[in-house]
């Protein structure tokens, strides 16, 4: 057996036996230590200190019509670089503020003295302060017409050029491009389109395939209710149950006051197309809540306690109960998102997560290249039933920006699932993350790797070293590490042979 197939073996034997402490027989946890990496066994939070700087990027790198450029912004820490053997580790920034980002992805501060690295933050067109139009960016579809990912891929290939050009020592070194969710998305698509410049790309948590026909519309949601289900008896029968109780409840005359002072809610209820908007933010709660089921105390998209959903099911035991009731329940239940900090003095329902994230410029990405179908059936899942209907996301995307989407430009652009031709790509995922569902499960050769994570959230592979991971985050985290030493290793074989 290899060792490869042996750590693979490791995490499928530690999803035997699931739970929040799980529990792994003694000669298993010492056979897999013999494997961990240096860099996540126990020891002290590496502290981030970066510096910030700016790089002149062309608003349009593939016309000739126009020479504006603007500011994009970047971090660079290099405490632990190397000009002799080092490497550069390159986020490849997605929907928000890229130091939100940098102190979210301890990850690559953990490895950062084991490879030798520099690391560089790279902050996406239209997110953070990198606006090419500064606070005319989102006036409008044309001047929202430069936020591509094919955009962004150029910023940065440019960015990497730029750096190799005027740092000193760098010119010749490995560069590894690392993200998670669309950052993921954007290292992988980045190996595929630049592998000149990118030796290499871990994507965590990149749904590459939840796109078009290549998975079905409604896995996500399946996904997010198996979490519920296995997170508390009777958690997702009762969420489902929720939704007719809302509907029945604010049918009445007082119903949507009653709701509004049950549910706490910063703005009342007042008009019956209010329901609606209360439903979606539900839901869209309770996916936020699989996304970040992380086994320690967290504060990615709110601050939150450890495995959040069982905590969350603890108020969702019994579904047999009347609307008031339940409707109280789930009160509770979103108060652990809400308001874990206890600070919140109400709920408001335009907000879900960090305003780190840019909820303008991904609104019109997903009506434009970003468009990933999403469905329900009430009885697969504990939603309500929703299908997905092209024409009217498209016609709201028309209403909203201006625009149609094209929903075949991805696959076509970046191969759909005809992808074997690329190499040195780690597609990692968490099973219990539902983007996993549009996600690489399984390898496709043997450069084109897939380790999927049990008990592992939303790009938990990408976050610090933490005591409470689970032995399958770490082992990934290992096998990870040793496919970009072998990276490094190859660039300077080949650049020694050259």
């Amino acid at each position: 057996m290899g060792r490869r197939s042996l750590l693979l073996l490791l995490l499928l034997l530690a999803f035997l036996t699931p739970g929040a402490a799980t529990p792994v027989p003694p000669a298993l946890r010492a056979l897999s230590s013999l494997h961990l990496s240096t860099s996540f066994r126990s020891r002290p939070a590496v502290a981030m200190k970066y510096s910030i700087h700016y790089i002149q990027q062309k608003v349009d790198h593939f016309g000739f019509h126009t020479d504006k450029t603007f500011k994009q912004r970047y971090l660079i820490a290099d405490k632990h670089w190397k000009e002799d053997g080092g490497s550069i580790l390159f986020y490849t920034g997605n929907e928000g503020d890229i130091i939100w980002f940098c102190n979210n992805t301890g990850f690559m501060w953990d490895v950062a003295e084991e490879l030798k690295a520099m690391l560089v933050f790279a902050e996406h067109r239209y997110y953070g302060e990198s606006l090419p139009f500064g606070a005319n960016s989102f006036k409008d579809s044309r001047h929202l017409n430069f936020l591509t990912t094919e955009q962004a891929l150029a910023d940065f290939a440019t960015l990497i050029k730029y750096l190799k050009r005027t740092i000193p020592g760098a010119r010749n070194q490995p560069v590894i491009a690392l993200g998670g969710s669309y950052g993921g998305m954007l290292a992988a698509w980045f190996r595929m389109k630049y592998p000149h410049l990118v030796v290499g790309a871990l994507a965590s948590s990149a749904p590459i395939w939840q796109f078009e026909d290549m998975v079905p519309c409604g896995v996500f949601m399946k996904i997010v209710t198996t979490d519920f289900r296995k997170s508390g008896p009777n958690c997702s029968e009762s969420i489902r149950r929720s939704w007719d109780a809302i509907s029945r409840l604010t049918e009445k005359g007082t119903g949507l006051h009653w709701l509004s002072e049950a549910l706490h809610l910063c703005t009342p209820l007042t008009e019956s197309q209010d329901v609606q908007r209360l439903k979606d933010w539900i839901s869209e709660t309770w996916v936020n809540l699989a996304m970040v089921d992380y086994p320690y105390e967290s504060n990615f998209l709110q601050p939150l306690p450890a495995w959040p959903i069982k905590v969350v099911c603890q108020y969702l035991k019994n579904p047999n109960v009347s609307d008031t009731w339940l409707l109280q329940n789930i009160f509770q239940a979103l108060n652990v998102y809400y308001n874990y900090s206890g600070q919140a003095r109400c709920l408001n329902i335009s907000e879900t997560a960090t305003s780190s994230l840019g909820a303008l410029g991904w609104s019109y990405q997903t009506c434009t290249e970003m468009v990933m179908p999403f469905c329900s059936n009430g009885i697969d899942d504990m939603f309500e039933p929703h299908s997905w209907n092209f024409k009217e996301f498209s016609d709201d995307c028309f209403k909203q920006w201006g625009v149609k989407p094209r929903p075949s430009w991805i696959p076509t652009m970046y191969g759909g699932k005809n992808i074997s031709s690329h190499t040195n790509i780690i597609f990692s995922n968490g099973e219990i993350d539902p983007w996993s569902g549009g996600g690489v499960t399984k390898d496709i050769t043997d450069t084109l790797l897939a380790i999927v994570i049990p008990e592992g959230a939303h790009h938990l592979d990408l976050r610090a070293n933490n005591a409470f991971d689970p032995v399958t985050v770490l082992l990934a985290r290992s096998l990870e590490v040793r496919h970009m030493k072998q990276w490094i290793k190859d660039f300077y074989i080949w650049c020694g042979e050259g």
